[in-house]
């Protein structure tokens, strides 16, 4: 692992408590780190801290290079933070990343991970943010209006144009692909742990059913439970 999806809470016991209730498997004391054996979430008590990414590398001077000067990444302990065009943080640490064993986490009641997605105003610059880390081009592309990146040991990244989600969009966001005969059992599980659904969608089907749904955990941090 080289990355991992960062969130933070102003109360580590009720983000404790949503991730352990979404079936997550804890799988770090101190950080404290959640996994459903893809992603792995660190939950971050830091008053300052912002929903994002948090990686790490020991020598991070190339990387800072090609962002050039739009990009100013400001010192923290450990390392640094800046921001992608869109406004989502990524942390920079220096050194090595935790070593885990998410191989036996269990699967979280979210269903399967597709990786972490945010909306952008400018899908060409973001593409060039994310690339000077190593991420290469999976699918898609800027004149499209959607660009899927990915590189091992870091969650996927999907990059959405503006005016193209015609529901709630919080960034970053992470989506969970379940199918149109998977996803229904999802919901079910969610409303059952009493996980709050911040939006119950319908846009996509004909007969104006629930088929897809986000929600949020105590730091802000969204999940797309979606059935394609």
């Amino acid at each position: 692992m080289k990355a991992l999806i960062h969130t933070p809470t102003n109360d580590l016991q009720q983000s404790i408590d949503f991730y352990t209730r979404s079936g997550f498997t804890r799988v770090s004391e101190n950080p404290v780190l959640f996994s459903d054996g893809k992603a792995v979430i660190e939950i971050d008590p830091v008053r300052h801290a912002r929903a994002g990414v948090r990686c790490y590398m020991n020598d991070h001077s190339n990387l800072f290079a090609k962002l050039g000067g739009a990009v100013k990444p400001i010192p923290i302990t450990g390392g640094h933070v800046l921001s992608d065009p869109s406004g989502v943080w990524v942390y920079v640490m220096d050194g090595e990343a935790p070593q885990l064993n998410i191989a036996t986490a269990s699967a979280s009641l979210f269903g399967n991970f597709a990786g972490l997605s945010l909306e952008s105003t400018d899908v060409a610059r973001s593409v060039a943010f994310w690339s000077a880390f190593g991420l290469e081009t999976q699918a898609g592309g800027a004149g499209q209006g959607w660009v899927s990146l990915g590189m091992e040991g870091w969650p996927p990244v999907s990059i959405m144009a503006p005016l193209n989600c015609p529901h709630l969009f919080f960034n970053p966001s992470l989506t969970y692909f379940n199918g149109k005969e998977g996803n229904p059992k999802v919901i079910a599980n969610v409303r059952k742990a009493g996980i709050p659904i911040t939006e119950e969608i319908t846009h996509f089907n004909k007969e104006g059913l629930v088929d897809n749904i986000i929600v949020r955990d105590p730091g802000g941090l969204g999940f797309f439970l979606f059935n394609d």
